[in-house]
């Protein structure tokens, strides 16, 4: 099997993830029509259902190229994990990623990652909107 071109990985990741934001947008207005507006202000119900649904599909979408990868996995890697599941949430990367520290016996460093990107996600908020209220 020949390498996939720059090129098209590309388009892989570009069909994908415009997808995945498709979904995620569509799922926010899903629940905001099951549950209420007020509801879903109150407590971030659509983010937290997108996480755990991605979370999930990336777990399925490993386990099966873990088995099957040979069977044009970079191609369905590129589409659905980095595209699709990357526009849906980037927590499931996040997820896959801790738990790979987790499973090869890394669990400060798994410790260490999961303080550091929240500590430091919060942190880059922070900054932007302090810079965006001093901006005026």
């Amino acid at each position: 099997m020949s390498a996939i071109s720059p090129l098209t990985a590309s388009l892989y990741v570009f069909a994908g993830g415009g997808a995945g934001a498709l979904l995620r947008y569509q799922a926010g207005r899903f629940l905001t029509h099951l549950l209420g507006p007020q509801a879903v202000t109150a407590f971030p119900w659509a983010t937290l259902t997108v996480n755990v649904i991605g979370s999930c599909a990336m777990g399925l979408l490993a386990g099966w190229l873990a088995r099957h990868g040979d069977a044009g996995g970079e191609q369905w890697r590129l589409l659905i994990g980095v595209g699709l599941l990357g526009g849906f949430t980037t927590f499931s990367a996040f997820s896959l990623e801790l738990m790979l520290l987790i499973e090869r016996g890394q669990p400060w460093l798994a410790v260490s990652y999961t303080l550091i990107s929240v500590l430091a996600g919060l942190t880059g908020l922070y900054i932007g909107l302090i810079a965006m209220r001093i901006a005026g």
